[in-house]
Protein backbone atom coordinates (compact mmCIF):
# COMPACT_ATOMS: atom_id res chain seq x y z
CA UNK A 1 0.00 0.00 0.00
CA UNK A 2 1.21 3.52 -0.65
CA UNK A 3 0.85 6.07 1.88
CA UNK A 4 1.48 10.05 0.55
CA UNK A 5 1.91 12.95 2.62
CA UNK A 6 1.78 16.22 1.19
CA UNK A 7 4.59 18.35 1.67
CA UNK A 8 6.00 21.96 0.65
CA UNK A 9 9.06 22.07 -2.00
CA UNK A 10 10.08 25.21 -2.10
CA UNK A 11 11.45 24.66 -6.12
CA UNK A 12 12.49 26.19 -9.59
CA UNK A 13 13.34 24.74 -12.97
CA UNK A 14 15.98 27.06 -14.57
CA UNK A 15 15.57 26.23 -18.54
CA UNK A 16 16.66 27.73 -21.55
CA UNK A 17 15.37 28.59 -25.00
CA UNK A 18 17.86 26.27 -26.07
CA UNK A 19 21.39 24.70 -25.25
CA UNK A 20 24.12 28.36 -24.79
CA UNK A 21 21.39 30.42 -23.73
CA UNK A 22 22.90 30.73 -20.13
CA UNK A 23 21.19 28.61 -18.23
CA UNK A 24 23.92 26.46 -16.28
CA UNK A 25 25.44 30.76 -15.43
CA UNK A 26 22.23 31.49 -14.16
CA UNK A 27 22.01 28.39 -12.24
CA UNK A 28 24.96 28.81 -10.54
CA UNK A 29 24.61 32.24 -9.87
CA UNK A 30 21.71 31.57 -8.16
CA UNK A 31 22.97 28.96 -6.17
CA UNK A 32 25.62 30.27 -5.18
CA UNK A 33 23.66 33.67 -4.36
CA UNK A 34 21.12 31.57 -2.30
CA UNK A 35 23.92 29.75 -0.34
CA UNK A 36 25.21 33.08 0.68
CA UNK A 37 22.27 34.13 1.97
CA UNK A 38 22.00 31.49 4.36
CA UNK A 39 19.78 29.12 2.04
CA UNK A 40 20.18 25.27 2.25
CA UNK A 41 20.35 24.25 -1.54
CA UNK A 42 19.14 21.18 -3.44
CA UNK A 43 20.58 21.23 -6.79
CA UNK A 44 19.17 18.42 -9.50
CA UNK A 45 19.82 17.75 -13.36
CA UNK A 46 16.93 17.04 -15.58
CA UNK A 47 18.52 14.23 -17.98
CA UNK A 48 21.50 11.73 -17.66
CA UNK A 49 24.47 14.41 -17.50
CA UNK A 50 27.43 14.04 -14.85
CA UNK A 51 29.48 17.37 -15.37
CA UNK A 52 25.94 20.21 -14.44
CA UNK A 53 25.24 17.88 -11.49
CA UNK A 54 29.67 18.20 -10.19
CA UNK A 55 28.70 22.09 -10.83
CA UNK A 56 26.10 21.94 -8.38
CA UNK A 57 27.47 20.17 -6.15
CA UNK A 58 30.78 22.42 -6.00
CA UNK A 59 28.80 25.22 -5.02
CA UNK A 60 25.85 24.06 -2.92
CA UNK A 61 27.95 21.49 -0.65
CA UNK A 62 25.85 18.84 -1.59
CA UNK A 63 25.30 15.89 -4.14
CA UNK A 64 23.22 17.14 -6.67
CA UNK A 65 20.79 14.43 -8.66
CA UNK A 66 19.79 13.59 -12.15
CA UNK A 67 16.01 13.76 -12.73
CA UNK A 68 14.71 11.55 -15.47
CA UNK A 69 11.85 10.57 -16.20
CA UNK A 70 12.42 8.41 -18.89
CA UNK A 71 15.29 6.47 -18.17
CA UNK A 72 13.09 5.74 -14.81
CA UNK A 73 9.92 7.13 -14.56
CA UNK A 74 8.15 9.87 -13.57
CA UNK A 75 6.52 7.62 -10.23
CA UNK A 76 10.30 7.23 -9.48
CA UNK A 77 11.10 10.98 -10.40
CA UNK A 78 8.73 12.43 -8.11
CA UNK A 79 9.71 10.24 -4.87
CA UNK A 80 13.44 11.15 -5.82
CA UNK A 81 12.80 14.71 -5.97
CA UNK A 82 10.94 14.50 -3.24
CA UNK A 83 13.32 12.37 -0.90
CA UNK A 84 16.44 14.70 -1.99
CA UNK A 85 14.60 17.94 -1.56
CA UNK A 86 13.12 17.23 1.64
CA UNK A 87 15.07 19.70 4.23
CA UNK A 88 16.42 22.35 2.11
CA UNK A 89 14.94 25.56 2.31
CA UNK A 90 14.77 25.52 -1.70
CA UNK A 91 15.36 23.40 -4.61
CA UNK A 92 17.29 24.38 -8.23
CA UNK A 93 16.73 22.43 -10.76
CA UNK A 94 19.14 23.05 -14.01
CA UNK A 95 17.34 21.97 -17.21
CA UNK A 96 18.87 20.62 -20.31
CA UNK A 97 18.99 22.13 -23.61
CA UNK A 98 16.18 24.12 -24.94
CA UNK A 99 12.51 23.66 -22.55
CA UNK A 100 11.21 21.18 -24.79
CA UNK A 101 14.08 19.63 -26.42
CA UNK A 102 14.47 15.77 -25.57
CA UNK A 103 14.22 12.03 -27.19
CA UNK A 104 11.37 12.57 -29.47
CA UNK A 105 10.67 15.78 -31.26
CA UNK A 106 6.75 14.91 -31.22
CA UNK A 107 6.41 15.15 -27.61
CA UNK A 108 8.14 16.10 -24.08
CA UNK A 109 9.36 12.41 -23.63
CA UNK A 110 13.48 13.58 -22.26
CA UNK A 111 12.59 16.82 -21.82
CA UNK A 112 12.79 19.56 -19.35
CA UNK A 113 9.60 20.13 -19.78
CA UNK A 114 7.97 16.78 -18.68
CA UNK A 115 10.42 16.89 -15.65
CA UNK A 116 8.48 20.56 -15.20
CA UNK A 117 5.07 18.91 -15.88
CA UNK A 118 6.00 15.69 -13.84
CA UNK A 119 6.88 17.60 -10.51
CA UNK A 120 4.72 20.60 -10.90
CA UNK A 121 7.41 23.02 -10.85
CA UNK A 122 7.71 26.45 -11.78
CA UNK A 123 9.53 27.58 -14.40
CA UNK A 124 12.34 30.61 -15.12
CA UNK A 125 13.18 31.06 -18.88
CA UNK A 126 15.94 31.91 -19.56
CA UNK A 127 16.40 33.95 -22.91
CA UNK A 128 19.75 35.28 -25.11
CA UNK A 129 18.13 39.00 -26.14
CA UNK A 130 21.13 40.19 -28.03
CA UNK A 131 20.27 41.73 -31.24
CA UNK A 132 16.59 41.75 -30.38
CA UNK A 133 14.08 43.88 -28.81
CA UNK A 134 10.17 42.98 -28.67
CA UNK A 135 10.92 40.17 -30.62
CA UNK A 136 11.80 38.65 -27.50
CA UNK A 137 7.97 38.87 -26.34
CA UNK A 138 7.56 36.49 -29.20
CA UNK A 139 9.91 33.77 -28.39
CA UNK A 140 8.16 34.08 -24.66
CA UNK A 141 4.81 33.39 -25.99
CA UNK A 142 5.88 30.81 -27.98
CA UNK A 143 7.38 28.74 -25.22
CA UNK A 144 4.14 29.76 -22.97
CA UNK A 145 1.85 28.33 -25.88
CA UNK A 146 3.67 25.01 -26.92
CA UNK A 147 2.19 23.27 -23.54
CA UNK A 148 -0.02 25.28 -21.58
CA UNK A 149 -0.25 23.04 -18.95
CA UNK A 150 3.61 24.15 -18.04
CA UNK A 151 3.96 27.15 -15.32
CA UNK A 152 6.41 29.59 -16.87
CA UNK A 153 6.44 31.67 -14.03
CA UNK A 154 8.98 34.33 -14.71
CA UNK A 155 12.02 35.01 -17.45
CA UNK A 156 15.92 36.23 -16.86
CA UNK A 157 17.31 37.68 -20.01
CA UNK A 158 20.93 37.03 -20.86
CA UNK A 159 23.40 39.14 -22.65
CA UNK A 160 21.62 42.40 -22.66
CA UNK A 161 23.55 45.05 -24.23
CA UNK A 162 23.20 47.79 -21.55
CA UNK A 163 20.01 49.10 -18.46
CA UNK A 164 18.38 50.20 -21.47
CA UNK A 165 18.04 47.11 -23.72
CA UNK A 166 17.32 45.55 -20.64
CA UNK A 167 13.95 48.01 -19.73
CA UNK A 168 12.95 47.61 -23.11
CA UNK A 169 12.80 43.41 -23.70
CA UNK A 170 11.10 44.10 -20.15
CA UNK A 171 7.87 45.93 -21.18
CA UNK A 172 7.77 43.81 -24.33
CA UNK A 173 7.78 40.31 -22.26
CA UNK A 174 5.42 41.44 -19.53
CA UNK A 175 3.04 43.12 -21.89
CA UNK A 176 2.24 40.41 -23.72
CA UNK A 177 3.12 37.24 -21.70
CA UNK A 178 1.78 38.35 -18.85
CA UNK A 179 4.62 36.94 -16.60
CA UNK A 180 7.16 38.94 -14.56
CA UNK A 181 11.04 39.49 -16.16
CA UNK A 182 13.08 38.73 -12.92
CA UNK A 183 16.52 39.75 -13.79
CA UNK A 184 19.04 40.37 -16.44
CA UNK A 185 22.65 39.70 -16.84
CA UNK A 186 25.07 41.69 -19.18
CA UNK A 187 27.02 40.71 -21.99
CA UNK A 188 29.87 39.53 -20.74
CA UNK A 189 31.99 37.02 -22.45
CA UNK A 190 34.32 36.04 -19.70
CA UNK A 191 31.11 35.00 -17.95
CA UNK A 192 31.12 32.02 -19.89
CA UNK A 193 31.35 28.21 -18.21
CA UNK A 194 34.65 26.48 -19.45
CA UNK A 195 34.33 24.31 -22.13
CA UNK A 196 34.07 20.23 -20.84
CA UNK A 197 37.04 19.37 -21.43
CA UNK A 198 39.14 16.27 -19.92
CA UNK A 199 40.58 18.08 -17.04
CA UNK A 200 37.11 19.62 -16.11
CA UNK A 201 36.16 17.93 -12.98
CA UNK A 202 39.77 17.69 -11.07
CA UNK A 203 39.68 21.81 -11.64
CA UNK A 204 36.01 21.43 -10.10
CA UNK A 205 37.08 19.33 -6.97
CA UNK A 206 40.66 21.71 -6.21
CA UNK A 207 38.43 24.25 -6.08
CA UNK A 208 39.74 26.17 -9.63
CA UNK A 209 36.59 27.58 -10.48
CA UNK A 210 35.28 28.53 -7.16
CA UNK A 211 35.74 32.68 -8.70
CA UNK A 212 33.97 32.04 -11.84
CA UNK A 213 30.91 30.65 -9.16
CA UNK A 214 31.46 34.38 -7.14
CA UNK A 215 31.78 36.05 -10.54
CA UNK A 216 27.97 34.65 -11.69
CA UNK A 217 26.45 35.29 -8.39
CA UNK A 218 27.24 38.66 -8.61
CA UNK A 219 26.69 39.09 -12.05
CA UNK A 220 22.98 37.72 -11.10
CA UNK A 221 22.66 39.79 -8.09
CA UNK A 222 23.43 42.94 -9.77
CA UNK A 223 20.59 42.80 -12.12
CA UNK A 224 18.08 40.25 -10.86
CA UNK A 225 15.26 40.55 -8.22
CA UNK A 226 16.22 37.60 -5.74
CA UNK A 227 13.43 38.00 -3.27
CA UNK A 228 10.92 37.24 -6.53
CA UNK A 229 12.33 34.40 -7.47
CA UNK A 230 11.91 32.97 -3.95
CA UNK A 231 8.61 33.85 -3.99
CA UNK A 232 8.05 32.14 -6.97
CA UNK A 233 9.94 29.19 -5.82
CA UNK A 234 7.52 29.43 -2.65
CA UNK A 235 4.62 29.27 -4.55
CA UNK A 236 5.26 25.85 -6.32
CA UNK A 237 2.20 23.69 -5.01
CA UNK A 238 3.01 21.35 -2.51
CA UNK A 239 4.06 17.81 -3.75
CA UNK A 240 2.94 14.28 -2.30
CA UNK A 241 5.95 12.29 -1.42
CA UNK A 242 4.97 8.35 -1.78
CA UNK A 243 6.70 6.43 0.69
CA UNK A 244 6.82 3.54 -1.59
CA UNK A 245 7.82 3.09 -4.67
CA UNK A 246 4.81 1.92 -7.22
CA UNK A 247 5.91 -1.83 -8.14
CA UNK A 248 2.58 -2.08 -10.15
CA UNK A 249 3.66 -0.39 -13.51
CA UNK A 250 5.18 -3.42 -15.12
CA UNK A 251 5.23 -1.64 -18.50
CA UNK A 252 8.33 0.25 -16.99
CA UNK A 253 9.40 -1.07 -14.34
CA UNK A 254 10.60 -5.10 -13.58
CA UNK A 255 8.84 -6.87 -11.16
CA UNK A 256 11.38 -9.41 -10.96
CA UNK A 257 11.64 -11.46 -7.27
CA UNK A 258 15.02 -10.37 -6.18
CA UNK A 259 13.88 -6.96 -6.03
CA UNK A 260 15.09 -5.51 -2.39
CA UNK A 261 15.37 -2.07 -2.80
CA UNK A 262 12.34 -0.34 -1.99
CA UNK A 263 13.34 3.04 -1.01
CA UNK A 264 15.45 5.29 -2.36
CA UNK A 265 18.16 6.57 1.29
CA UNK A 266 19.03 10.21 -0.15
CA UNK A 267 21.42 11.90 2.38
CA UNK A 268 22.97 15.07 1.91
CA UNK A 269 26.05 13.18 0.57
CA UNK A 270 24.77 10.61 -1.13
CA UNK A 271 28.04 8.81 -2.21
CA UNK A 272 29.77 9.33 1.43
CA UNK A 273 29.90 5.50 2.19
CA UNK A 274 27.11 3.59 4.97
CA UNK A 275 27.67 3.05 8.40
CA UNK A 276 27.95 -1.14 9.17
CA UNK A 277 24.57 -1.15 10.64
CA UNK A 278 23.89 -4.57 8.85
CA UNK A 279 26.74 -6.34 10.31
CA UNK A 280 29.62 -7.31 8.16
CA UNK A 281 28.97 -11.25 8.48
CA UNK A 282 25.51 -10.80 6.24
CA UNK A 283 26.39 -7.55 3.99
CA UNK A 284 28.33 -8.18 1.37
CA UNK A 285 30.64 -5.71 -0.06
CA UNK A 286 30.99 -3.84 -3.06
CA UNK A 287 34.62 -1.82 -3.88
CA UNK A 288 33.63 1.24 -5.79
CA UNK A 289 36.40 3.14 -7.61
CA UNK A 290 36.01 7.08 -7.10
CA UNK A 291 38.99 9.40 -7.98
CA UNK A 292 39.29 12.11 -10.40
CA UNK A 293 39.64 9.23 -13.38
CA UNK A 294 36.41 7.22 -11.85
CA UNK A 295 33.92 9.55 -11.05
CA UNK A 296 30.75 9.40 -13.42
CA UNK A 297 28.19 7.91 -10.82
CA UNK A 298 24.76 8.36 -10.07
CA UNK A 299 24.01 8.87 -7.11
CA UNK A 300 20.53 6.89 -7.10
CA UNK A 301 22.45 3.89 -8.15
CA UNK A 302 24.85 3.80 -5.51
CA UNK A 303 21.98 3.96 -2.58
CA UNK A 304 19.98 1.65 -4.88
CA UNK A 305 22.66 -1.03 -4.50
CA UNK A 306 22.71 0.09 -0.74
CA UNK A 307 19.01 -0.47 -0.12
CA UNK A 308 18.79 -4.08 -1.42
CA UNK A 309 21.98 -4.89 1.22
CA UNK A 310 25.04 -3.82 -0.02
CA UNK A 311 27.65 -2.18 1.51
CA UNK A 312 30.10 0.08 -0.66
CA UNK A 313 33.93 0.62 -0.30
CA UNK A 314 35.40 3.42 -1.87
CA UNK A 315 39.12 2.87 -3.28
CA UNK A 316 40.96 5.13 -5.50
CA UNK A 317 43.16 4.14 -8.16
CA UNK A 318 45.17 7.00 -8.72
CA UNK A 319 46.12 6.83 -5.11
CA UNK A 320 48.14 3.89 -5.86
CA UNK A 321 44.84 1.68 -4.01
CA UNK A 322 44.77 -2.08 -4.96
CA UNK A 323 40.98 -3.55 -4.75
CA UNK A 324 40.09 -3.87 -1.51
CA UNK A 325 40.32 -7.07 0.37
CA UNK A 326 37.15 -7.25 1.74
CA UNK A 327 35.28 -6.48 -1.73
CA UNK A 328 32.87 -8.91 -3.05
CA UNK A 329 32.06 -7.15 -5.87
CA UNK A 330 33.76 -4.35 -7.82
CA UNK A 331 32.08 -1.47 -9.75
CA UNK A 332 34.19 0.87 -12.00
CA UNK A 333 32.35 3.71 -12.66
CA UNK A 334 33.06 6.44 -15.85
CA UNK A 335 35.22 9.76 -16.21
CA UNK A 336 38.58 10.11 -17.45
CA UNK A 337 40.98 7.30 -17.33
CA UNK A 338 42.80 8.72 -20.64
CA UNK A 339 43.80 11.41 -18.68
CA UNK A 340 45.55 9.33 -16.24
CA UNK A 341 46.55 6.29 -18.27
CA UNK A 342 50.33 6.33 -16.77
CA UNK A 343 49.26 6.36 -13.06
CA UNK A 344 46.39 3.56 -14.06
CA UNK A 345 49.22 1.27 -15.72
CA UNK A 346 51.54 1.89 -12.85
CA UNK A 347 49.18 0.64 -10.46
CA UNK A 348 49.83 -2.79 -10.55
CA UNK A 349 48.10 -3.85 -7.76
CA UNK A 350 45.23 -2.37 -9.05
CA UNK A 351 45.15 -4.32 -12.41
CA UNK A 352 46.28 -7.41 -10.97
CA UNK A 353 43.30 -7.40 -8.36
CA UNK A 354 40.95 -6.44 -11.02
CA UNK A 355 42.29 -9.72 -13.34
CA UNK A 356 42.24 -12.00 -9.68
CA UNK A 357 38.78 -10.43 -8.91
CA UNK A 358 37.60 -12.36 -12.66
CA UNK A 359 40.03 -14.88 -11.99
CA UNK A 360 37.97 -15.98 -8.91
CA UNK A 361 34.70 -15.40 -10.52
CA UNK A 362 33.54 -12.04 -8.23
CA UNK A 363 31.12 -9.90 -9.79
CA UNK A 364 32.41 -6.53 -11.69
CA UNK A 365 30.74 -4.21 -13.37
CA UNK A 366 32.14 -1.68 -15.22
CA UNK A 367 31.05 1.08 -17.21
CA UNK A 368 32.33 3.46 -20.11
CA UNK A 369 35.80 5.06 -18.56
CA UNK A 370 35.87 1.68 -16.59
CA UNK A 371 34.74 -0.51 -19.56
CA UNK A 372 38.19 1.50 -20.87
CA UNK A 373 40.56 0.30 -18.12
CA UNK A 374 39.57 -3.52 -18.74
CA UNK A 375 40.96 -3.58 -22.51
CA UNK A 376 44.34 -4.96 -23.16
CA UNK A 377 45.41 -1.55 -23.92
CA UNK A 378 44.73 2.53 -24.05
CA UNK A 379 45.97 4.75 -26.78
CA UNK A 380 44.99 8.83 -25.75
CA UNK A 381 44.66 11.39 -27.93
CA UNK A 382 48.65 12.46 -27.73
CA UNK A 383 49.10 9.03 -29.28
CA UNK A 384 50.83 7.07 -26.42
CA UNK A 385 49.96 3.63 -25.65
CA UNK A 386 49.09 2.24 -21.98
CA UNK A 387 48.57 -1.16 -20.83
CA UNK A 388 45.31 -1.51 -18.89
CA UNK A 389 43.62 -4.83 -17.39
CA UNK A 390 43.99 -7.12 -20.52
CA UNK A 391 40.25 -8.66 -19.18
CA UNK A 392 38.64 -7.47 -22.55
CA UNK A 393 40.63 -8.64 -25.82
CA UNK A 394 40.38 -5.06 -26.95
CA UNK A 395 42.42 -2.04 -27.58
CA UNK A 396 40.74 1.61 -26.99
CA UNK A 397 41.77 4.52 -28.86
CA UNK A 398 40.56 8.12 -28.12
CA UNK A 399 39.59 10.28 -30.84
CA UNK A 400 39.68 14.06 -31.24
CA UNK A 401 35.57 13.95 -32.30
CA UNK A 402 32.83 12.44 -30.35
CA UNK A 403 32.26 8.92 -31.38
CA UNK A 404 29.20 8.05 -29.71
CA UNK A 405 25.81 10.38 -27.89
CA UNK A 406 22.56 9.63 -26.65
CA UNK A 407 19.92 7.77 -24.71
CA UNK A 408 19.87 4.06 -24.79
CA UNK A 409 17.66 0.53 -24.12
CA UNK A 410 19.98 -1.70 -23.34
CA UNK A 411 18.65 -5.16 -23.79
CA UNK A 412 20.55 -7.93 -22.41
CA UNK A 413 22.16 -10.70 -25.15
CA UNK A 414 22.45 -13.55 -22.34
CA UNK A 415 22.08 -13.97 -18.81
CA UNK A 416 24.12 -12.13 -16.61
CA UNK A 417 23.90 -11.32 -12.79
CA UNK A 418 22.83 -7.88 -14.03
CA UNK A 419 20.21 -9.23 -15.96
CA UNK A 420 18.03 -12.13 -17.62
CA UNK A 421 18.33 -12.52 -21.45
CA UNK A 422 16.02 -10.29 -23.68
CA UNK A 423 15.45 -7.74 -20.44
CA UNK A 424 16.16 -3.98 -20.84
CA UNK A 425 17.96 -1.82 -18.72
CA UNK A 426 18.34 2.20 -19.93
CA UNK A 427 20.77 4.32 -19.90
CA UNK A 428 22.78 6.82 -21.32
CA UNK A 429 26.25 6.75 -23.69
CA UNK A 430 28.74 9.51 -24.45
CA UNK A 431 32.33 8.97 -24.80
CA UNK A 432 35.20 10.00 -27.22
CA UNK A 433 37.05 6.95 -27.55
CA UNK A 434 36.20 3.43 -29.35
CA UNK A 435 36.93 -0.34 -28.55
CA UNK A 436 38.53 -2.30 -30.94
CA UNK A 437 38.08 -6.27 -30.24
CA UNK A 438 40.57 -8.69 -31.40
CA UNK A 439 38.56 -11.35 -32.02
CA UNK A 440 35.69 -10.64 -34.60
CA UNK A 441 32.87 -12.24 -35.18
CA UNK A 442 33.57 -14.65 -31.53
CA UNK A 443 32.32 -11.37 -29.07
CA UNK A 444 30.23 -12.13 -25.94
CA UNK A 445 28.61 -8.95 -26.44
CA UNK A 446 26.51 -7.55 -23.14
CA UNK A 447 24.00 -5.47 -24.98
CA UNK A 448 22.32 -4.57 -28.03
CA UNK A 449 21.39 -1.34 -27.79
CA UNK A 450 18.79 1.18 -29.29
CA UNK A 451 19.10 4.59 -29.97
CA UNK A 452 18.64 7.34 -32.32
CA UNK A 453 20.99 5.42 -35.13
CA UNK A 454 19.38 2.28 -34.63
CA UNK A 455 20.49 -0.89 -33.25
CA UNK A 456 24.00 -2.01 -31.77
CA UNK A 457 25.78 -4.66 -30.34
CA UNK A 458 27.97 -3.14 -27.33
CA UNK A 459 29.90 -4.19 -24.57
CA UNK A 460 31.09 -7.13 -22.99
CA UNK A 461 29.67 -10.25 -21.05
CA UNK A 462 31.48 -13.09 -19.71
CA UNK A 463 31.66 -14.84 -16.30
CA UNK A 464 31.06 -12.76 -13.95
CA UNK A 465 32.27 -9.66 -15.94
CA UNK A 466 29.60 -7.00 -17.50
CA UNK A 467 30.67 -4.15 -19.38
CA UNK A 468 29.88 -1.30 -21.45
CA UNK A 469 29.91 1.95 -22.86
CA UNK A 470 26.27 2.70 -21.40
CA UNK A 471 25.96 4.36 -18.39
CA UNK A 472 22.60 2.12 -17.17
CA UNK A 473 20.20 3.60 -14.81
CA UNK A 474 19.37 0.70 -11.84
CA UNK A 475 16.23 2.76 -11.27
CA UNK A 476 14.92 2.06 -14.80
CA UNK A 477 15.01 -1.81 -14.08
CA UNK A 478 14.92 -2.36 -10.19
CA UNK A 479 15.28 -5.81 -10.06
CA UNK A 480 19.10 -5.27 -10.89
CA UNK A 481 19.99 -3.72 -8.01
CA UNK A 482 18.88 -6.34 -5.80
CA UNK A 483 20.47 -9.00 -8.54
CA UNK A 484 23.63 -7.85 -8.48
CA UNK A 485 23.93 -7.48 -4.10
CA UNK A 486 22.67 -10.94 -4.67
CA UNK A 487 25.43 -12.47 -6.29
CA UNK A 488 27.81 -10.42 -4.82
CA UNK A 489 26.48 -12.16 -1.37
CA UNK A 490 26.92 -15.39 -2.93
CA UNK A 491 30.59 -14.90 -3.81
CA UNK A 492 31.28 -13.50 -0.03
CA UNK A 493 29.60 -16.71 1.41
CA UNK A 494 31.50 -18.94 -1.55
CA UNK A 495 34.94 -17.71 -0.29
CA UNK A 496 34.16 -18.09 3.26
CA UNK A 497 33.29 -21.78 2.49
CA UNK A 498 29.46 -21.23 3.26
CA UNK A 499 26.29 -21.86 1.18
CA UNK A 500 23.24 -19.84 0.68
Amino acid sequence: MTISNQHARPRLIIAGTGSGAGKTTVTLGLMKALARSGMSVQGFKCGPDYIDPTYHTAVTGRASRNLDAWMTSPEYVREAFAKASAGHDISIIEGVMGLYDGKDPLSNTGSTAEIALVTQTPVILVVDVRSMARSAAAIVLGFQQLEPELNIAGVIVNRCGSAGHYSIVKKAIEQMCGIPVVGWLKREEDMSIPERHLGLVPAIERGELEPLFERAADALLEGTDLDAIIAIAKAAPAIKEELTMNHEDVSRQNTDPMWTGVHLKCSEDSTSGVSDERGTSSSPVIAVARDAAFNFYYPDNLELLEAAGARLKYFSPLAGDGIPTEADGIYLGGGFPEEFAALIADNVSFLEGLREAVRSEMPLFAECGGYMVLAETLTNQEGLTYNMAGIIPAKVQMQAKRAALGYREARAVEDSYLLKKGEVIRGHEFHYSTMTYQEEGNIPYAYETKGLRGMKQEGYARGNVVAGYTHVHLGSHPGTAGRWVQHCLSYRLRRSGQHI
